[in-house]
């Protein structure tokens, strides 16, 4: 079979097309400038290279023959929840709007989700009005007419989709997440406690993801810093005080989870011993042999009170202890005994609830 007549050899994506009765695309014919914007919502699970291609494949096809995208803006990382005026792409998009040599005549994205979320539209749409700024969308086939009744009521619509969609994806994660560790006591990711290394299980039990090379993983202990771990919980349980445990791990010069592990602890500066690091690994229930996962809650508060157009930002605080969930299995080696952990953890109480009486107390002054 031979190439159509305006075909190059060797080029296949024409050829397929004229094979098929496609004319290869057409030149643009408009002189509209747009800005592009698209996000990725959290690059550790997406990739940005595949999520930018498909949004801008979608914005293309939005304004096709009607110009030519001249100038990007993106986030990567950041949630559709985190209002446009956070972002620092959208921000500066934003921004850009007021700039009368801003070098582009209007702004496509790639899709509505990956811009708005809930009400957002309706808080940017009068910056847009207000220096005249055109914004196209593939969810309307084109140029968003703001003139229109129905517009805003349409893009609260798709904000709610959007955030229902979130809510959704949250949900179906932690409920498989919470069946996985309390069930199987699965690794589910995250920073790996001081005493123990990570190791090879074996492959993923979904097929699928065995075939990407997805592997299990779960905690074993590591010989150098386990006997540390297990000398410290004993010591509390002999009576030694948090700040007796952290002198003594100093002066043996012991090095710290942060000297020992820098790249799994940039947070801390890796000098030495201190009573927090103490106090976090003598209340870490994972040591007693048992997965222990959702031991913090990720909390969504207002931006700004006096601005509720702000939106929310996450905060992450200690969950209750009934929040827990633990696992029904031992899934790696216990440091420390079930029994002989919690009752570490009661003398911390315990000391935490003394109260000093003073036989002078109110008579001296």
């Amino acid at each position: 079979m031979t190439a159509g007549p305006n075909t190059a050899p060797g080029d296949l994506a024409s050829w397929a097309k004229v094979l098929s009765g496609q004319r290869p695309a057409r030149t643009v014919t408009g002189g509209l400038r747009f800005a592009f914007y698209w996000r990725v919502s959290t690059e550790d699970h997406q990739d940005p290279v595949t999520s930018r291609t498909w949004q801008l494949d979608q914005a293309l096809a939005t304004i096709f023959g009607e110009g030519r995208i001249v100038v990007e803006f993106f986030d990567i990382g950041l949630s559709r929840t985190v209002s446009p005026h956070l972002r620092p792409g959208s921000a500066a998009l934003l921004a850009a709007l007021a700039d009368p040599d801003r070098g582009f005549d209007a702004v496509v994205i790639g899709s509505h989700e990956r811009a708005f979320s809930g009400n957002q539209y309706s808080l940017v749409a009068p910056l847009f009005a207000l220096h005249g700024v055109p914004l196209w969308m593939p969810e309307l086939g084109g140029e968003v007419d703001p003139a229109l009744d129905n517009v805003e009521v349409l893009m609260t619509l798709l904000g709610i989709i959007a955030k229902r969609e979130v809510v959704r994806a949250r949900n179906r994660s932690t409920n498989a997440m919470t069946a996985q560790v309390r069930d199987q006591g699965r690794y589910e990711g995250g920073r790996v406690p001081y005493g123990y290394l990570l190791v090879d299980v074996g492959p993923h039990p979904n097929r699928a993801d065995a075939r990407r090379g997805r592997r299990l993983y779960r905690y074993d202990t590591d010989p150098n810093t386990a006997p540390t771990v297990r000398w410290m919980f004993a010591a509390r349980l002999a009576g030694f005080s948090l700040a007796r445990i952290t002198r003594a791990l100093n002066d043996q010069h012991i090095p710290c989870p942060s000297a020992e592990d820098p790249g799994a602890n940039p947070h801390r500066t890796g000098e030495e011993w201190t009573l927090g690091t103490v106090r976090e690994i003598l209340a870490n229930p994972v040591y007693t042999g048992r997965m222990v996962w959702g031991r913090s809650r990720v909390d969504y508060e207002l931006v700004d009170p006096t601005n509720t157009g702000l939106g929310h930002r996450r905060t992450r605080h200690r969950a209750s202890r009934d929040r827990w969930v633990i696992s029904v299995p031992k899934p790696h080696p216990a440091l420390v005994s079930e029994p002989d952990f919690i009752t570490i953890q009661a003398m911390r109480a315990a000391r935490a609830d003394s109260r000093h009486e003073y036989r002078l107390k109110g008579l001296l002054r």
